[in-house]
């Protein structure tokens, strides 16, 4: 029976960590079929949550790979300038995790989904109105990918579609136009939490590996569909996934 459980949790985990990279490629939001399928597995939260960063990491390696020749600058900016400072806020990011209770941050997540949602939804008239009467300069956009990167070493839950939002509203690009600096974003930092997460012990990786493994096809897979979706599919799927999302985290932290 031991054994029937132990294949049976292993299967899960391959299959959480499929939809979590295909997700991840199309829209962001990977990290919400991976941390509950841990959860449901028994790992503690801070636990679920390191592992399924690391996890996650090779998926969205795959897919920012799949995507390299659409990367340009984002907002005036070039893309090295942003992972570099993703990176950095990526190691801050998970260093608090590590010292700090993961349950602390539960009554804030759900705002930050919200965030994300509203931006996505009306980002880009905000964008434009924004663009007739102000003038965005690099410094709003760093200061923002520093936050996208601590939160994404932290806990890292939404943070693709935090970052579609962000650069919709600062720069004024479609979620299609996303695809390949939010996956390298995103990848660049899982790399800097995964860092610091397997040095302090932990990633549960009886579960990690499986995970990773389906992460790393349905990365693949999840960036090949989304080369051939219309701008609109991924529009509405991204505003959907987020919605869901915000809900979920609402009832938890709520109720």
């Amino acid at each position: 029976m031991s054994g029937a459980v132990t294949m049976l949790s292993l299967l899960f985990a391959l299959a959480a960590g499929f939809v979590g990279g295909a997700m991840n490629a199309l829209a962001g939001g990977g990290t919400f079929a991976t941390l509950p399928s841990l959860l449901a597995l028994g790992l503690p939260a801070n636990i679920a949550n390191a592992t399924s960063n690391v996890a996650l990491l090779p998926g969205a390696g795959t897919s920012a790979w799949a995507f390299r020749d659409e990367l340009g600058p984002v907002g005036g900016v070039d893309v090295r300038t942003l992972a570099a400072i993703t990176f950095a806020g990526g190691l801050v990011g998970s260093a608090l995790l590590v010292v700090t209770p993961s349950k602390s941050f539960d009554v804030i997540i759900p705002w930050l989904v919200l965030y994300a949602f509203v931006v996505l939804a009306f980002g880009k008239r905000a964008s434009g109105w924004l663009e007739r009467r102000v003038t965005i300069g690099r410094k709003t956009l760093l200061s923002a990918q520093l936050l996208l990167g601590i939160y994404g070493g932290y806990f890292g839950g939404g943070v693709g579609m935090m970052t579609t939002a962000t650069y919709g509203l600062l720069a004024g690009h479609s979620p299609r136009e996303l695809f390949a600096p939010r996956t390298l974003m995103l990848a660049v930092a899982n790399l800097a939490a995964a860092m610091v997460f397997t040095l302090a012990g932990m990633v549960r990786w009886t579960a990690c590996l499986p995970m990773l493994a389906g992460a790393i096809v349905g990365g693949w897979a999840g960036a090949h569909v989304g080369k051939r979706l219309p701008a609109s599919w991924v529009r509405a799927w991204t505003l959907l996934v987020t919605g869901v999302t915000a809900i979920v985290f609402f009832v938890r932290a709520y109720t």
